[in-house]
């Protein structure tokens, strides 16, 4: 990326919280990328909101460390990068699975707000699909109050929500299979049940500037990927080799339950 591209997506995602869309692979390349991850399926099951499984599978660590993505990443958070967490979220065709208006940030437990998401298409994400929509501008404020809320097709794992929000001027990020969009963690956004006839597929990777710190417990796993880390603040992440070791899938179940523990509750 130059500097001046650098220096406007800066500019851009200062201003609005987000970036989109933002194109890293061709179709075909994405579509092989599906395909790997549903033969994957074949032997797992569901792989919807699993996380850290760049340590299961070689296909989302390839591509949460695109070198394109990465030099947005960079523009964004600084030369210095962990990958911090990835995970497929799928809408399955036809279903009333959705994502309620919130905050990535506010159930994390992480100490800074220098964090960005991406969220990389495998499929297409229409509004009849049910593709990410977000407020311009909303991540200024910081955190905003969330409720935990009783809803299963909610896709959050206590369907958090910001309740009574003007949304009248979110914008919706549509995304053909390759294309990205990146977004800040106090950014709200939120997406619609997918009401067509194909998967929803997206990969969603989670980047920290490695002065960030877990305020939880110190179980918390990361790799760095660019850069330098001198803090040493995170247990070290192994990406995967191969496709489905077996002990990859006895840590990765263990990764999950400590995710959980994070993500399931308020500081």
């Amino acid at each position: 990326m130059s500097n001046k591209a650098a220096t406007s997506s800066a500019k851009a995602y200062n201003r609005d919280g987000f970036l989109s869309p933002v194109k890293l692979l061709g179709l075909e390349d994405a579509r092989k990328h599906r395909i790997r991850m549903e033969a994957a399926e074949e032997s797992l099951g569901s792989l919807h909101y699993k996380s850290k499984i760049h340590t299961l599978l070689t296909s989302p660590y390839v591509l949460a460390t695109l070198p394109a993505a990465l030099d947005v990443v960079e523009a964004l958070i600084g030369p210095d990068i962990l990958l911090y967490n990835v995970t497929y979220i799928i809408k399955e065709p036809n279903t009333a699975t959705h994502v309620s208006w919130h905050q990535d940030l506010t159930y994390w437990g992480l100490s800074d707000d220098d964090q960005v998401s991406m969220w990389l298409a495998l499929s297409p994400a229409t509004l009849d699909s049910g593709c990410m929509q977000m407020l311009p501008g909303s991540h200024i404020n910081g955190m905003l109050p969330h409720e935990a809320t009783d809803d299963a097709s909610n896709v959050l794992l206590q369907g958090q929500t910001v309740k009574d929000i003007d949304t009248g001027n979110a914008v919706a990020c549509t995304l053909e299979p390759g294309e990205a969009s990146f977004h800040h963690g106090w950014t709200l956004h939120a997406s619609m049940p997918n009401i067509s006839n194909d998967r929803r597929i997206g990969l969603n990777i989670q980047y920290l500037a490695p002065h960030v710190r877990q305020t939880k417990h110190d179980l918390d796993t990361a790799i760095l990927v660019r850069g330098e880390d001198k803090y040493k603040h995170f247990n070290i992440d192994t990406p995967a080799q191969s496709d489905l070791d077996p002990a990859a899938i006895k840590k990765q179940e263990e990764l999950e339950e400590h995710y959980v523990s994070i993500a399931g509750r308020r500081n």
